[in-house]
């Protein structure tokens, strides 16, 4: 195991070195990689942050749920009961038939026939926060609401949840297009750098052939760098959108105290981040292994 450890961590110092040996261009590619994985790395978080300013300026769903007018208070108490230990509901607020009246007259101005009525026609409600906005979680609660005894009508005010859900959708494919499309040009990069390794470096490995070394032994070298300059080039990337989150916030701080809001951009959590890393890692490896895999049986000693 030790010796094992030594051979790679030799290996990784040699890749080290021929980093720093040509820093120009390595500098230049990380660049590259950074500049392309930070396009929808930052489209992603700008989504993620569009879909809460969303729901914080519209709110959270409501369920309206109309009970029977023969339902009794032992009814109600059920219900609310019901409601309140429900693991898809938040919060649960009832509304008493005469306040419903009440409101009605304040609201739409027509107290005057309201007050003509011999009695209240509406019945009492409950309404229901749920836990979570997603339509799918929503349609199903609120069929399952109305299944229950006692309830005349179970109402989802679902219209702008819809439409935001599918413009996020649309956002959401637009960024993995544009990332598949770029890492396919990021692998393509790797593939060439390490393409032009193993031409600079061709003499070397038809001796190291000749001499007994495995292609394992000869790739190893060539895989670590394209996995150092993947993640280097992920790391440039995480640098980039946390800069421009940062500067972003700058800007919208005097725009927010306009409106009297303290809105400001969230930047990449942390397990997000650790994917963006391995992400880029992993592309700059698997450049380096398509370059390797064609090239390499390429060359035999002579």
């Amino acid at each position: 195991m030790k010796n094992w450890l030594a051979q790679h961590g030799r290996v990784l110092l040699f890749t080290v070195h021929r980093f720093l040996a040509t820093p120009v261009s390595s500098l230049l590619n990380i660049l590259v990689i950074g500049i392309a994985l930070s396009l929808p790395g930052g489209l992603y978080v700008l989504l993620q942050n569009i879909q809460g300013m969303a729901e914080q300026v519209a709110g959270t769903p409501q369920i309206s749920v109309f009970l029977s007018m023969d339902a009794s208070h032992d009814d109600i108490a059920r219900i609310n009961k019901q409601l309140k230990q429900h693991e898809a509901v938040g919060r649960v607020e009832f509304v008493p038939r005469d306040r419903a009246l009440e409101q009605l007259k304040r609201t739409t101005g027509l107290a005057d026939v309201i007050g003509g009525l011999t009695q209240n026609p509406l019945p009492d409600a409950f309404i229901v926060y749920p836990k979570k906005s997603d339509v799918q979680v929503l349609e199903v609660l609120r069929d399952e609401l109305q299944k229950w005894p006692k309830l005349e009508h179970v109402q989802l005010d679902s219209d702008w949840v819809r439409k935001l859900e599918a413009l996020l959708k649309f956002g959401r494919l637009a960024v993995l297009i544009l990332a598949i499309l770029l890492s396919f040009a990021l692998v393509a990069v790797t593939f060439n750098t390490i393409r032009l390794q193993i031409l600079t470096l061709r003499n070397e490995i038809e001796v190291s052939k000749l001499i007994g070394a495995t292609n394992s032994f000869i790739r190893r070298p060539f895989l670590y760098f394209g996995l150092l300059q993947g993640l280097l080039g992920g790391v440039a990337a995480w640098l980039i959108i946390m800069m421009g989150i940062f500067l972003l916030n700058s800007s919208l701080a005097g725009l927010a105290q306009l409106y009297s809001s303290n809105f400001a951009l969230h930047t990449l959590p942390a397990g997000d981040s650790l994917t963006l890393l391995c992400f880029s890692a992993w592309l700059g490896w698997l450049g380096a292994w398509l370059s390797m895999a064609q090239h390499l049986r390429q060359i035999e000693p002579r």
